[in-house]
């Protein structure tokens, strides 16, 4: 009966998030202090209920319980134990409670650490995340129910997709919703300080620390789900503009300059408006991406595909909480004031042009996703919009928005004088433009891309490093948010770096060879040792053996596989994978071409690393960010 009673958890989390959402906000709207002390309570039994619902369906996955229809879709009885837990969220059902327990996390998080906010601002805070948790909460109960039972049970499952039995899915969907999910803090704020009418420089500053931790997972999770794709597909790219890829980079885009637009409106009282619009287009484009995936109007190796019910479903909801939101703030946004004045040279300045390129560069992505759809469903047939388009265009964009990240720290708040700054980073761009152009002459392909890739990467490194170095000389230290800003500066260089190196050097060979052929590509060699047959947990592999040679010394023995699971008998390419700092040799194998011979295809990817380590330093700046002490401390009262 464990089926039974996870369902049963999850109609009682329902009714708690309703009464999450109901009793606070009517109680703040009264000022009935009672209505909005049950905010927190309700906050921390909804999270109970949805660990315990989710540990339930975890179990029935464990011991293999194909009477759950949910299980038996996505597990068999040769599944190894660690993707069954893993399993859990492999599908729409389960992806959707691993929502709603994140969701939980966040509201009894925001619940427990908001005890120092007016009690009115908590309770509204928590009232629009019980309103956001019934929504999905219906959605999974009413057309995703993941206990629903299969009588007769099945004697076997069918197993989880192929592609999702890699280390990397354990982590990246999980890190991925902490980041979507987490943008639901600033969204609620938002939506309390409208109905409030004003920004309250307590709050807001409460606030920040949430923004930057969503943005520093959603962070994690898209570069992790960047690595995945690069040694899981097999085809050797680390991003292709894939429509669900778009669904995580838009709110991650809106995300960046949420967190720069509340740093202006916390300490100069400007941009209130501007924050609190781009609160709500963060959340509303991570509810956008869930209703892309889980809609069935995409076809991607990210996607859930689903029934129309439910597409219609989260697109009544998408506009009712989209739409809602942008009325209350047509009809409010008028009411807020407009904050200090400042000079067009100022960091204000620099921070809003930082802020409209890149809500340009998500409205483009935006576009460039949506309308092939909405061309398809107009019956103007089928258009694709493709790299050439998203590449053109985020460059042209993103071109002045490297040029300016190194000016935003020096420049003075309200006011200063334009030609002190560039002063002090001339040397550091004629530095920069020098590296640039030996970059050029010395790369040995792509000498463009190589060139813009060293020349942008270090004139944000070196002007971020004159920051610091100019910080400690005149006042002896630096703040947390100060550290966090320099690490997400230097990771945005080192990221720079990887994707424009990686595009102009990489070298690619796709050849037949027979055992004891050889390939020479640049300083390497591949050497062909054929291929054998293996035996893995739930899959047969044909098991490939090349090794590889630097300047004619062995370097190392790669395995690129083909694995071919029992059930269903997909076929699956695993690669071999050398990793390096300064470059990676990367093998797949292809198809058997007959008497021995097999296709394969080889990769030297130099610098590819990088991409990765930058969006590791860009998610630790965001954390560290996060804990800087000064956010907790309450400031005087302002509001704007």
């Amino acid at each position: 009966m464990l089926p039974e009673l996870g369902q049963v958890l999850l109609l009682l989390a329902l009714l708690v998030a309703a009464l999450q959402a109901v009793l606070p906000l009517a109680g703040a709207q009264r000022g009935n202090g009672a209505w909005m002390a049950v905010a927190r309570p309700a906050a921390y039994a909804q999270l109970a209920l949805l660990a315990g619902a989710f540990a339930i369906l975890t179990y029935a996955f464990v011991v293999q319980d194909f009477s759950v229809k949910y299980v038996a879709g996505n597990s068999n009885s040769l599944l190894p134990m660690i993707y069954r837990y893993s399993a859990v969220w492999g599908a729409h059902e389960g992806s959707l409670l691993l929502w709603a327990l994140i969701l939980g996390l966040w509201s009894a998080a925001v619940a427990g650490f908001s005890r120092r906010l007016p009690q009115v601002v908590s309770a509204r805070v928590l009232g629009v995340m019980g309103l956001v948790a019934v929504g999905f909460l219906a959605f999974l109960i009413f057309t995703s129910n993941p206990f629903t039972r299969l009588l007769p049970a099945a004697a076997e499952g069918h197993d989880l997709n192929p592609l999702l039995q890699d280390p990397g899915l354990i982590f990246h969907p999980p890190l991925l919703y902490v980041g979507y999910v987490g943008f639901a803090v600033p969204f609620a704020f938002a939506i309390a300080a409208l109905l409030d009418g004003g920004v309250d420089a307590r709050w807001l500053r409460w606030t920040r620390p949430w923004t930057n931790v969503a943005w520093a997972f959603l962070t994690l999770g898209m570069a992790l789900g960047s690595w995945w794709a690069y040694y899981e597909l097999g085809w050797g790219g680390w991003w292709f503009w894939d429509p669900v890829e778009n669904s995580i980079f838009m709110p991650w885009l809106a995300g960046t300059a949420l967190i720069h637009s509340q740093a202006v409106t916390e300490k100069r009282g400007s941009f209130a408006g501007w924050t609190l619009l781009l609160a709500i287009a963060a959340f509303s484009l991570s509810l956008l991406g869930t209703f892309l995936v889980r809609s069935g109007v995409l076809t991607s190796v990210h996607a859930f595909a689903a029934d129309p019910s439910r597409g219609v479903f989260i697109l009544a909801f998408l506009v009712a909480v989209i739409g809602g939101s942008l009325l209350l703030y047509a009809l409010r946004a008028g009411r807020l004031e407009a904050g200090a004045g400042f000079h067009p040279a100022s960091r204000e300045t620099l921070l809003l042009l930082n802020n409209l390129l890149l809500a340009s560069a998500c409205a483009m992505v935006l576009l460039g996703t949506l309308y092939p759809l909405l061309a398809d469903a107009l019956g103007l047939g089928k258009i694709s919009v493709g790299p050439p388009y998203f590449g053109l265009l985020f460059f042209v964009l993103m071109l002045p928005l490297v040029a300016l990240v190194p000016f935003g720290p020096l420049a003075r708040w309200q006011r200063d004088q334009a030609s002190k700054v560039v002063a002090v980073l001339l040397p550091w761009a004629g530095l920069a433009l020098a590296l640039g152009v030996v970059a050029y002459f010395t790369a040995p392909q792509g000498p463009w891309k190589t060139a813009l890739g060293v020349t942008g990467a270090a004139w944000i490194g070196l002007g971020t490093l004159r920051f610091v170095w100019g910080r400690l000389r005149t006042s002896g230290r630096m703040t947390a948010e100060m550290w966090g800003m320099t690490l997400g500066h230097l990771g945005i260089a080192v990221f720079l770096v990887g994707a424009l190196l990686v595009e102009a050097q990489n070298v690619q060979r796709e050849v037949a060879l027979k055992p004891g052929q050889s390939l020479q590509v640049g300083r390497y060699g591949f050497v062909f040792q054929g291929v054998d047959e293996s035996q893995g947990p739930n899959y047969l592999s044909d098991r490939g053996h090349v090794q590889v040679l630097r300047d004619d010394q062995p370097l190392v023995l790669l395995h690129p596989e083909k694995r071919a699971y029992a059930s269903g008998g997909q076929v699956m390419t695993e690669v071999g994978l050398r990793p390096g700092f300064t470059a990676d040799v990367y093998v797949a194998l292809g198809e058997p071409l007959g008497d021995g011979a097999w296709a394969v295809r080889v990769h030297i990817k130099p610098f590819v690393r990088w991409i990765w380590i930058g969006a590791l330093l860009m998610a630790l700046g965001g954390l560290v960010t996060a804990a800087d002490r000064r956010f907790r401390r309450v400031p005087k009262e302002t509001t704007a």
